[in-house]
C-alpha cells in the first residue's frame, strides 16, 4: 500500500499492552499506569484478526511492543495465530529482556524470528536507577539467549542521555566489536509530559559518532536486516555493527514505513499526531472485513508527511509513548 506521499506502508507496530514491569524515568509514572481492564483493551484473537486485515492492504512485518509485550498473557499463542497469516513474512519483538530469557524458546517455536532488546546502561546502579526496579543480570541472559537461538540480527537499544550514560558509548561499541550485536543509539526525545525530559539531556547521533570515532573505524553498511530507521556502520574488525537513530537532527519521515496500533485499538500513522483511526470501536460494533480494511486505507492515506516531535511532546498528544506503543 502506498501512502499519499509515495511511501510504501508495509510495516505495523503493535502494542498488546500499556503496562510493564520497569518504570523507566523517561517514560513510565513510578506509580504505573491505570489498569484499562479486558474490555477496553483489544483482546488477542482482535490483534490476530486485524493483522489478517493489515496483511491485505500490504502489511509484511509486524513488530510486538507495549509497555512491556511479555507481561501479556498467551503471547505465544498470539505469535503462532501471526505466523499463520501467508503474507506476513516477519514477526519481531521489542522488550527490555527481563522476562525473555525464560520465554525464549517458546518465542522462537511459535514463531518470533528477531528482537530488540532495551537497555541504556551496562552499569548496575545505572540500571536500577533509570529503571526504578533493576534487573540488568536478567537483560544481559536474554541478549545472549537472543544468540544462542540464532534471532538474526538481535538488536540493542541505547537510548543516550546526556550527563547518564554518554561515557558509556564506547562501551557498548565494544559489545558490538566482540560480538554479532546491532547496538543502535538512539536520540533521547521527549515522548511524555514527565519530569525526567530536559531538552539539553539529547546528544546528537552526530555527538555520538565523533565519541566513538575517536576509539573505533565507523565503515557505513548498506543495510542491517529490520525495518527501522537506523543508519548503520560497520566496526572494522568488529563482529557487530553500530545504528544511529535520529529523530531529534535528522528527519527519516520520507524514509517511514509504518503504522501503529495501539492497545486499546486505535490506529495512528504517526507517533507525534494526534489523529487515530477508532478499530475498537469498529470490533464492537460488529464491522466486516472489508469495513476493517477501509479504516486502514483511511489510516495509511491519512498518514502525515513527517512529524512535529522538536515543538515537543504535549503540544501534539494527550497520550503518553506508553500508551501508544514504543
Amino acid at each position: 500500500m502506498v501512502d499519499s506521499f509515495g511511501r510504501h506502508i508495509n510495516y505495523m507496530r503493535i502494542s498488546i499492552t500499556d503496562r510493564c514491569n520497569l518504570r523507566c524515568r523517561y517514560c513510565m509514572p513510578e506509580e504505573g499506569v491505570k489498569d484499562l481492564g479486558h474490555g477496553i483493551i483489544l483482546s488477542l484473537e482482535d490483534i490476530a484478526r486485524l493483522t489478517r486485515v493489515a496483511a491485505q492492504v500490504g502489511i509484511r512485518k509486524v513488530r510486538l511492543t507495549g509497555g512491556e509485550p511479555l507481561v501479556r498473557k498467551n503471547i505465544t499463542g498470539l505469535i503462532k495465530d501471526i505466523a499463520a497469516i501467508p503474507e506476513i513474512d516477519d514477526i519481531a519483538m521489542t522488550t527490555n529482556g527481563i522476562l525473555f530469557p525464560a520465554m525464549a524458546g517458546e518465542l522462537k517455536e511459535a514463531g518470533l524470528k528477531r528482537v530488540n532488546i532495551s537497555m541504556d546502561t551496562l552499569n548496575e546502579e545505572r540500571f536500577a536507577y533509570i529503571t526504578r526496579r533493576g534487573g540488568l543480570s536478567s537483560v544481559r541472559q536474554a541478549i545472549f539467549k537472543a544468540l544462542e537461538l540464532d534471532m538474526h540480527p538481535v538488536k540493542i537499544n541505547v537510548v543516550v542521555i546526556r550527563g547518564f550514560n554518554d561515557d558509556e558509548i564506547n562501551n557498548f561499541a565494544r559489545l558490538a566489536y566482540d560480538y554479532p550485536l546491532h547496538i543502535r543509539f538512539i536520540e533521547y526525545m521527549p515522548v511524555g509530559d514527565l519530569l525526567f525530559w530536559e531538552p539539553e539531556r539529547m546528544m546528537s547521533s552526530e555527538e555520538i559518532r565523533n565519541v566513538l570515532q575517536n576509539e573505533y573505524e565507523l565503515i557505513p553498511e548498506k543495510t542491517v536486516e529490520g525495518n527501522g530507521p537506523a543508519r548503520y556502520y560497520q566496526l572494522t574488525g568488529g563482529k557487530g555493527s553500530l545504528g544511529f537513530i535520529s529523530p531529534m537532527s535528522h528527519q527519516f519521515c520520507a524514509e517511514c514505513n509504518r503504522i501503529r496500533l495501539t492497545a486499546d485499538g486505535k490506529l495512528r500513522g504517526c507517533l507525534y499526531e494526534k489523529q487515530e483511526v477508532d478499530l475498537k470501536e469498529a470490533l464492537k460494533r460488529g464491522a466486516t472485513d472489508d469495513e476493517l480494511r477501509e479504516l486502514f486505507l483511511q489510516a495509511i492515506k491519512s498518514k502525515p508527511a513527517r512529524h512535529n516531535m522538536n515543538s515537543g511532546w504535549g503540544q501534539l498528544n494527550t497520550r503518553k509513548m506508553y500508551q501508544i506503543g514504543g
